[in-house]
């Protein structure tokens, strides 16, 4: 039994995978047609389509968004009873339906007509109502479904979804759309984070933790428990000389016997690595992961100590 759900899985993928790459044969000037009418578009782009088409192009419509092309998604049947007016005459429609002949898609091309709006048909038809009086014809055609019973769509719909990536992605390129503009549509995310965010906004800035050489053992335990950083930073006349970290605590009690006499120059690691507060946070993650260290120091131009950045606070 396991072999015949891991067959059927297998199949599944080598037929998708099969339809998939069969697109590039179907690729035309229409789908360079498509991009460069976007590219001019001043107004949005509108993805409509019905039941798994309509899944699909949700779907394609924020790929569309976050990757710098304005768009929506309108569901047909909301749009046949007053949504069309969402729709200015500066806007592009895609349509998607793999036969072409989807009632709820079909009634609204006479709307777009009288708008004037450019229609792109993502359709598997050629010959269908909507390729017919679309501008452009992105062709999502299958040879096979990958359901045995060839009637949920499988094949179709994974090809709309790669045809959706493929335009969302020639779109990106001809605009050279950058990690930080695509972090600027994913302010909440992580990576909008580490590409938005530099270090002067994470870093620990009051209260720090200062020693200097000849500080005792007992009073640099004191400060680094009471900066709750892990860590104290050694000053001597606004200059930095060094700090000293738990990892350093812990070799200096393996190295010395008797701590009592021990101070800070004893145990301190000379030339810190320090960064600017206006490092971008994702340049100052790499250094520490490459430097295998979990805290930095931040700098001005003058190299005086103005706050403390850490890894795990990130």
């Amino acid at each position: 039994m396991t072999n015949d759900i891991l067959t059927s899985a297998k199949r599944v993928f080598e037929i998708e995978a099969k339809e998939v790459k069969a697109l590039s044969d179907k690729l035309t000037k229409d789908f360079v047609g498509t991009v460069e009418d976007i590219l001019t578009c001043k107004g949005k782009v509108i993805v409509c389509g019905m039941g798994k088409s309509g899944h699909i192009g949700r779907k394609i419509a924020a790929t569309l968004a976050s990757t710098g092309t304005p768009s929506f998604f309108m569901h047909p049947a909301e749009a046949f009873h007053g949504d069309l007016g969402m729709i200015t005459a500066d806007d592009i429609f895609i349509g998607i339906s793999n036969s072409g002949e989807t009632e709820e898609l079909i009634r609204l091309i006479p709307a777009l007509k009288r708008n004037e709006n450019k229609l792109i048909a993502i359709c598997g038809k050629p010959s269908s109502t909507l390729v017919k009086n679309a501008d452009y014809f992105l062709d999502i055609s299958v040879e096979k479904e990958a359901c045995p019973l060839a009637l949920a769509p499988t094949s179709s719909t994974t090809a709309t979804l790669a045809m959706g990536d493929a335009l969302a992605v020639a779109l990106m390129e001809q605009r050279n759309f950058k990690p930080e503009q695509f972090a600027l549509f994913h302010p909440g995310g992580s990576l909008g984070r580490k590409l938005l965010t530099k270090v002067k906004d994470v870093m620990r800035s009051q209260d720090l933790p200062f020693v200097q050489k000849n500080t005792s053992f007992q009073e640099l335990i004191l400060a680094i428990s009471q900066g709750k950083l892990g860590l104290a930073i050694v000053m001597e006349e606004d200059t930095l000389c060094g700090i000293v970290t738990d990892g350093d605590l812990r070799r200096g009690w393996q190295k010395h016997h008797d701590m009592h006499n021990i101070t800070v120059e004893d145990l301190m690691t000379h030339q810190p690595k320090t960064i600017s507060a206006d490092t971008m946070l994702a340049d100052a993650e790499e250094l520490m992961m490459s430097h295998k260290i979990t805290s930095l120091l931040v700098t001005n131009e003058g190299q005086k100590v103005v706050g403390v950045m850490q890894l795990y606070a990130i």
